[in-house]
């Protein structure tokens, strides 16, 4: 079995300390509220790096670093770490997943589009949330999901037919559903959203299906969109001629993973993907902004 395949099959929690009495036999509970925390506030968000015993956003704070400054693992205890407990996935497929933690409850996402709540102490589930999903989705590059994001009492996840979807945190009952893009135009929704005040962030996956990439921002309360940002620049911007004829139309230029947030400058970075199509640029001459780029918004 390969490293992705064990990876897909478990989500492991190691301690320095003796293992905790395996979980694996709860995982047929009921659905049950998690319990209440408290309220994941934009300030808390903003400092993030100021709670290591949570995960409060996909890459750990807005600067995107992926540091913890949890100490209690060293290179004296390590060799005795020990499975703590064991949360099986329902699904063999790929699982690119970042957990969240939120004080003792932790959000895993699971392929294609599904957000389980769990104990973060012992693994146990209190819900699940499986998005249904239409048939003849186009996906490139597997059915992954790569994460959730919190503020206030809503879990807000991308799914693979291109929608938002808000969650209520204790529960996992839907409190609203917005559709980004049209999945039977080759849109996809893979990565974590990125939620900042007010507003939740996200791009698009389907490069290689003749998509138009877009950053958009949604009201976190109704789910409205407030604003869009293309990847391919329109006839009303200069930038337009560093692409063909129409090629813009389909020029790709995905924004499929998360941004990043600067809250002193108030930008948001955002990376783009290929040009499309990636393997004939004749039918796209020009430099084809803002493809393969870091865009600040």
């Amino acid at each position: 079995m390969t490293q992705r395949h064990l990876i897909a099959a478990t989500i492991l929690l190691a301690i320095a300390a003796l293992a905790a009495a395996p979980a694996r036999a709860q995982t047929q509970a009921g659905q049950r509220e998690a319990p209440a925390f408290a309220p994941v506030t934009p300030e808390r968000l903003l400092n993030a790096e100021d709670e290591p015993h949570n995960w409060l956003m996909y890459s750990g704070n807005y600067k995107a670093q992926r540091y913890t400054r949890l100490d209690q693992i060293d290179r004296r205890n390590v060799a005795g770490l020990e499975i703590a407990w064991v949360y099986q996935l329902a699904v063999l497929d790929r699982a690119e997943t970042t957990p969240l933690v939120v004080d003792s409850v932790m959000y895993i996402t699971e392929s294609p589009s599904t957000v389980i709540a769990v104990d973060a102490a012992t693994g146990r589930p209190y819900w699940r949330y499986e998005h249904p999903l239409p048939d003849g989705i186009i996906i490139c590059c597997g059915r992954n999901n790569r994460g959730v994001a919190v503020q206030g009492d809503r879990v807000i996840m991308s799914t693979l037919d291109a929608h938002l979807v808000a969650l209520d945190a204790r529960t996992g009952s839907v409190l609203w559903e917005t559709e980004v893009q049209e999945a039977s135009s080759g849109y996809s929704k893979t990565a974590a959203p990125l939620i900042v005040g007010d507003k939740i962030f996200t791009g698009v996956a389907g490069g290689e299906y003749g998509i138009r990439g877009v950053v958009d921002a949604y009201d976190l309360e109704s789910g409205a969109r407030e604003w869009r940002f293309y990847t391919t620049p329109g006839p009303d911007h200069p930038d337009n001629r560093t692409w063909s004829g129409d090629s813009w139309r389909t020029g790709g230029s995905a924004t499929w993973m998360t941004g990043s947030y600067d809250p002193e400058l108030n930008l948001l970075y955002w990376g783009t993907g290929n040009p499309g199509p990636d393997y004939d640029g004749t039918v796209r001459e020009g430099d084809n902004l803002y493809s393969d780029s870091v865009v600040a918004l």
